[in-house]
């Protein structure tokens, strides 16, 4: 199995290098690149839902805390966007941090409605704050300067960017999961008095993955703003939250592959259904009943059991 994930990673980051060389139209190449910032963003929530089983309703403020964060910096205070994204990311981690201990003191529902506030907050602070935001007018967000002789503010150059940014999320997720940490927050999500009773600290475990997903979220927002060029509030409300969350229940909780799955079908599926226009909205919402219904564990997880079901076709005809 292991040689198996290897040759599906080397194709992976092979079609992710070539996907700028295939000489996409340019509606198609920018719902790639959005859905793979979103990769990102789900990337991290999915480590403290999939993998640690709080559900947060606070990926989409971190993910504006990014963008907002860069953008200010680029443009207010004239820095380096190769310096604003890292600096972004930490600010976004910082957030994560200081949001995180009094919320993870609640367990449930009570969770979620209080990262779910302090989206509310964010946004409202993203609408009103009109000296530092322009409020729902906008603010620019400029591209990162040349480097090396290449023009980031080209589309198919940017996209590399994107492209690390993604490798490096999935890099992080994979390296928690499978260490110390890792089996420590799964522990958490199965059983919490198990855990604390096996002496792991609930509170230190949690914060960690709670912090983990701000960073991701920061580092999808800052990518996202210097690759759109402007951003307002609409793109960080909590409706962009609750859509991340589906998109990793959709992918499969808990997997890696899940986040890239759910955050492809909810970036491409409702703008191929824009054509049907009034049925648009409905067809979509039928997708999704049927897509938790059949496969509520994911369509990773029925990717695996299929696969799975194939090897041992194989191997038994051996």
């Amino acid at each position: 199995m292991n040689k198996t994930r290897y040759i599906l990673t080397g194709i992976f980051i092979i079609v992710l290098l070539l996907i700028p060389q295939l000489g996409l139209n340019n509606y198609l190449f920018h719902l790639i690149a959005y859905s793979l910032i979103w990769v990102i963003l789900t990337q991290g929530l999915n480590v403290i839902q999939g993998y640690t089983g709080y559900i947060s309703i606070a990926q989409a403020s971190f993910f504006g805390i990014g963008a907002y964060s860069s953008a200010l910096l680029s443009t207010k205070l004239d820095m380096s966007v190769w310096l604003s994204i890292p600096v972004a990311v930490v600010i976004t981690t910082l957030a994560g941090l200081i949001i995180g201990y009094p919320a993870l003191k609640t367990k449930g529902h009570y969770f979620a409605i209080v990262t779910m506030s302090f989206g509310m907050s964010i946004w409202v602070v993203m609408v009103s704050w009109v000296k530092l935001t322009n409020g729902e007018t906008g603010m620019p967000a400029p591209a990162p300067e040349n480097l090396f002789g290449i023009d980031f503010s080209q589309r198919e150059n940017y996209f590399y960017l994107i492209a690390i940014g993604v490798l490096i999320s999935i890099f992080i997720v994979y390296r928690l999961v499978n260490s110390k940490s890792g089996r420590a927050l799964i522990t958490i999500k199965e059983n919490e008095q198990l855990a604390q009773a096996v002496g792991i600290s609930l509170i230190r475990y949690k914060m960690l993955a709670f912090t983990v997903s701000a960073m991701l979220g920061g580092l999808a927002g800052a990518l996202f703003a210097h690759y759109i060029h402007f951003i307002n509030p609409t793109s960080f409300s909590i409706d962009y939250s609750l859509n991340t969350i589906l998109a990793v229940i959709l992918g499969g909780s808990g997997t890696i592959v899940g986040p890239i799955i759910g955050s492809f079908i909810m970036i491409l599926l409702p703008e191929y259904l824009r054509a049907i226009e009034e049925l648009r909205l409905v067809i979509y919402g039928i997708a999704i009943i049927l897509f938790v219904i059949f496969m509520p564990r994911g369509i990773a997880h029925l990717l695996k059991n299929v696969s799975n079901s194939l090897i041992k076709k194989i191997t038994n005809k051996k």
